[in-house]
């Protein structure tokens, strides 16, 4: 099995020197944001137990975001879907998360640009529509009952998207053509394996439990409906006043999270069993090594948010009922991220236009 990204992260050579740098800077004179720094005692960080939040599962269980930030303890909390971490991170409870492209979307909108920022990318693919037997081409989907993770999360928008496109009509509450059902992940499973469901548009690894211990099949891989098979599925984002008091903190969370996603690359042997390991520390149980491998087959990590896609995402969003209509200039704030790549001569990413890179 193989492990690749679209992007580098931090070759070897340029995460020591980048390290070394820093530690020299610690012991220049504080600057500002270093005072910031000294008053702060921990990261709130929020991710999912998905297999397309593996940079932070992997920043975790390897020590690499703390190794970054030193001192500063690393706080966490899991979430099932996009909505509810961006409420979490409305409310101050966490000061960044892992999570997918149209809730970072949605809160930006929502907030007039005053809310938040993405400041990395994570992860590519590994999204699905899997479905039952005897659905088998878009047409065998009238009358059927769909599940998605969360109400306007990326998978939900996916899916009343591509649906709109194929010529159904679906509502938020649930009626139309198709009915979709925001679902818990793991109950998912269990009403899908009950038959009480005909199918699910789900991250990984849930397409991939479908799959391998419920008998669903693929009727849709997301990658299919994008340009080379690259949209983004998890990105960084970070709460907009946190990252202007504590800038240094921000740039040492993404060193933990740029180590993460090279150590990915770099370890692709050894990356299912810690990934494993996390996914049983956060929910109790592991994956079948089959389950595991084929999603890690779907998914490539990345440091880049394709941000090009970003446009596409707020028209799908739009059509999809879910997103107020609004700018999204400034979303991306890639300059953080981009100095650490040039400091370690990697290609820099771009935002599209849509922020500072």
């Amino acid at each position: 099995m193989k492990i690749t990204r679209r992007t580098t992260a931090l070759t070897a050579l340029g995460l020591a020197a980048m390290m070394l740098a820093g530690c020299a800077s610690a012991s220049a004179a504080p600057s500002a944001s270093d005072a910031a720094k000294d008053d702060l005692s921990e990261v709130r960080l929020g991710y999912f137990a998905n297999v397309t939040h593996a940079p932070a599962l992997v920043g975790l269980s390897e020590g690499l975001f703390q190794d970054a930030l030193g001192d500063v303890d690393v706080k966490t909390e899991v979430f099932n879907a996009g909505p509810a971490a961006i409420e979490a991170l409305s409310a101050g409870a966490i000061d960044a998360t892992y999570i997918g492209p149209n809730p970072a979307i949605n809160t930006f909108i929502q907030s007039g640009g005053e809310s938040a920022n993405i400041i990395a990318g994570a992860t590519s693919g590994g999204a699905a529509l899997v479905v039952r037997d005897g659905i088998d081409k878009p047409e065998d989907l009238k009358g059927a009952n769909i599940a998605t993770p969360q109400l306007g999360n990326t998978q939900d928008v996916a899916l009343r998207s591509w649906l709109a496109e194929e010529g159904f009509e679906t509502s938020t509450s649930g009626g139309g053509d198709v009915a979709i059902t925001p679902t818990e992940n793991a109950q998912t499973l269990t009403l899908f394996q009950d038959g009480q469901l005909d199918g699910a548009w789900l991250p990984e690894p849930w397409v991939s439990r479908l799959v391998v211990e419920a008998g669903a099949h693929v009727l849709v891989d997301e990658a299919d409906l994008w340009p080379d098979g690259a949209f983004p599925t998890t990105v960084l984002l970070v709460r907009k006043d946190f990252a202007e008091e504590h800038p240094k903190i921000v740039e040492e969370l993404l060193e933990g999270h740029i180590a993460a996603v090279q150590w990915l690359d770099e370890h692709a042997d050894e990356a299912p069993a810690v990934i494993n390991d996390a996914l049983e520390k956060a929910t109790g149980k592991k994956l079948s090594d089959e389950v595991l491998a084929r999603a890690l087959e779907n998914v490539t990590f990345t440091v880049d948010p394709h941000a090009e896609t970003f446009t596409k995402l707020v028209e799908n969003g739009l059509a999809a009922g879910t997103q107020k209509k609004g700018s999204i200039d400034g979303l991306f704030d890639l300059t953080p991220l981009n100095a650490l790549l040039k400091k370690a001569g990697e290609d820099t990413v771009s935002a599209a236009g849509l922020g500072e890179d």
